[in-house]
């Protein structure tokens, strides 16, 4: 074989790879935290205040981790938001994700190569497409802008990459790669929902692989032992110790969730259909969905949006998906990167997802005309990045092979340069073009978070003028972005996660019932949005208004006296 094994991962290239990708991430860091744009989602907010209240609350533990969103985020941001300044940066959320960006982008040059050393490609070939595709999901800008946040795509997408590289290294025969590969999935499956679906496509494409080998013979747990093994074949069996090791960490994941949930909330489902989720926050609010219960439709929505990831005007995002789809071909019928093909698992995933999980899309160019959640159309990047490398090398060989061009070592190398330099130019038109209208994910941030940021900055300027200990009662579900900004101590509020939340159907002993039924018995201010709880809560009650903030889209806020010394 004359290409350098995939599997050797950290040679000199992934190395030298991996210091571009770190001075990138910290470059653009660096930029975005500069002009204040690292909080601009307020979901990235509140990841951050989800882990800093684990130890700064009136009611500290692991509990107030919550349901709906997964630990793992909150637990990797946890030891960097102890810090005061990098948790009101919101800089202690961005490092996780940095982190995660480099693993990624490494991540797509050894699935790269694997899928070519699989094929048999030529040493120039594998080299070239694999730096091509770190340089398509590395060189993104809307990725370049999620990972410089607290948002959890950058890890996901590193958790998924990974997943897959594992994946295909256990086609070709290496066995150990399975238990890697349920790691990752364990992984993902505690960061997004997207990690329990891919796990299902993976045990159905394990059991595909494995049920294509012989069975092993009875006792020898699928290893010839008597025979010295210099490298695994594709056509052994599988352990059943390795595929028993690998159900069981892929499946701990939504186990463990489901588990804690019912533990915790009496119902295994809460953050599917509890007061918090995505299907009653649509209920309440009657957030519009274009695509609700419209399977086709929402799919087209999701590779919008994935369209809009990659290139500004319709054309580009049609010419990558095109470029990806011819790219997905080539891998399957050359054998080689048959793996990789589960880079498409997000598309049926969000197209469920949306026509059926109360998950909408919107995008620009389509009813309702708005931003929101765009970001999710980055799901697809890895596949964009991996694909699109191996439709423009095939398209020039056969165009090659077309014109009768003879096929020795200089000319694949001249074949290979020619490659490359349609796909920097591919790259450099819609990378440009998306850097000159901004990225989409940064603009979806930016738009949405204009009037949330402005009632923010005022309320936090308030707090700050009032006594340094006074106890303050608010909910903090929307704007807890105000006391990030301030400085103010999560301890010092009482809020809707001072709430024991094993006791049902209620718990009247519990701080934040305690403090809803008498306002300024429990608290010396008391911040209400409209129609929050704490608003419902001062209704009749005889509180003095101090102050009433107004911000453009946003509930008024109205800052109490509670308590008088």
């Amino acid at each position: 074989m004359n290409t350098p094994p995939a599997s050797s991962g950290w040679d000199y290239e992934a190395r030298l790879l991996a210091v571009l990708a770190v001075c990138v991430s910290v470059f653009s860091f660096l930029y975005y935290y500069r002009h204040g744009d690292v909080l601009l989602y307020g979901d990235a907010v509140a990841h951050i205040n989800i882990a800093r209240r684990v130890f700064d609350s009136k009611t500290p533990g692991l509990l107030q981790l919550g349901t709906v969103w997964l630990p793992l985020p909150h637990l990797l941001i946890l030891p960097f938001v102890l810090s005061d300044p990098l948790w009101q940066t919101g800089a202690g959320g961005s490092l996780p994700s940095m982190a995660a960006y480099v693993l990624g982008v490494v991540g797509i040059f050894r699935l790269a190569r694997g899928v070519l050393q699989r094929s048999g490609a030529p040493v120039g070939e594998t080299r070239m497409v694999a730096w091509s595709a770190a340089l398509l999901y590395g060189a993104n800008p809307n990725l370049i802008y999620m990972q410089a946040t607290a948002m959890g795509e950058a890890l996901y997408l590193a958790l998924f990459i990974w997943a897959v590289v594992h994946f295909g290294e256990f086609v070709r025969g290496e066995e150990k790669a399975l238990t890697k590969c349920g790691w990752c999935l364990f992984a993902a499956c505690l960061t997004r929902y997207d990690g329990w679906f891919l796990t299902v496509a993976m045990a159905v494409g394990i059991l595909v692989v494995g049920g294509a080998r012989k069975p092993s013979a009875p006792g020898d747990d699928g290893v010839a032992l008597s025979l010295p093994r210099r490298r695994p074949s594709p056509h052994q069996p599988v352990s059943r110790r390795k595929m028993l090791s690998f159900v069981l960490l892929a499946a701990a994941g939504p186990v463990l969730w489901l588990g804690y949930n019912a533990l915790i909330y009496r119902n295994p489902l809460e953050f599917a259909n509890g007061p918090y989720s995505a299907k009653t926050i649509e209920q309440e609010t009657r957030t519009v969905n274009p695509a609700k219960g419209n399977l086709p439709a929402a799919a087209s929505y999701f590779m919008k949006a994935a369209e809009l990831n990659m290139g500004v005007t319709s054309w580009q995002g049609r010419l990558w998906l095109a470029l990806a789809m011819l790219g997905s071909l080539v891998a399957w019928f050359s054998g080689g990167g048959r793996a990789a093909l589960l880079l498409w698992v997000p598309l049926p995933f969000y197209a469920l997802s949306v026509a059926y999980g109360s998950v909408p899309i919107f995008v620009p160019v389509w009813w309702p005309f708005s931003h929101y959640n765009l970001r999710y159309g980055l799901q697809l990047l890895p596949a964009f990045a991996i694909f699109t490398p191996l439709a423009i090398s095939f398209t020039v060989k056969k165009l090659s092979a077309l014109a009768s061009l003879p096929t020795s070592a200089k000319q694949r190398s001249l074949a290979d340069l020619v490659a490359l330099t349609m796909i920097l130019l591919a790259a450099g038109a819609s990378y440009v073009a998306i850097w000159h209208d901004d990225p989409v994910c940064y603009r979806e941030a930016s738009i949405n978070s204009r009037g949330r940021i402005a009632l923010e900055a005022q309320l936090g300027s308030l707090l700050l003028k009032l006594p340094p200990q006074a106890t303050l009662l608010m909910y903090l579900g929307n704007h807890v972005g105000a006391l990030e900004r301030a400085g103010i101590p999560l301890r010092r509020v009482i809020n809707e996660g001072n709430h024991r939340v094993w006791k049902h159907p209620a718990d009247p002993g519990g701080l934040w019932e305690r403090a809803l039924a008498d306002p300024s018995a429990c608290a010396d201010y008391i911040v209400a949005f409209e129609g929050d709880r704490v608003w419902q809560a001062v209704q009749g009650r005889p509180l003095t208004p101090l102050v009433e903030i107004h911000s453009l889209g946003q509930p008024p806020a109205i800052l109490y006296r509670g308590r008088i010394p």
